[in-house]
């Protein structure tokens, strides 16, 4: 009767812990839904909000950019857009920590997806 009862009560232990896992996954992708990246460049002349797919929710340019060649400008729109979609993937990350932790293979695999589809960027003025 003993094992049984062993038994039961590390089953409902893990059962317990598994739903309470389910339950971090859920809150993370709710918080990893609501989120956005965003970056400026050119003196905050160009201003880029993307989405918590990564994808352009917002392009803001202001007059200044007519100072910018047509190619020069669109490097420059790619480069912002980049920057905000790495700010993106370190907003997830501080997301994964507060939800299922960066050891939990959740957290791992939502990391690495974010950062191997975004990484980090460094611009040109930091390098």
């Amino acid at each position: 009767m003993d094992d049984i009862d062993a038994a039961e009560d590390w089953l409902d232990s893990w059962a317990g812990q598994v739903n309470t896992q389910a339950a971090r996954g859920v809150e993370l992708s709710r918080r990893v839904a609501a989120l956005t990246g965003s970056a400026e460049g050119h003196g905050g002349a160009i201003r880029v909000v993307v989405g918590s797919g990564g994808q352009l929710a917002r392009l803001e340019l202001d007059d200044r950019v007519h100072e910018l060649s047509g190619p020069r400008l669109a490097e420059e729109i790619m480069t912002v857009t980049r920057c905000a979609q790495a700010a993106l993937a370190r907003l997830v990350a501080e997301q994964v920590r507060a939800t299922v932790g960066v050891d939990s293979e959740t957290g791992q695999a939502v990391i690495d997806s974010f950062e191997s589809r975004f990484g980090t960027v460094q611009r040109e003025a930091d390098r």
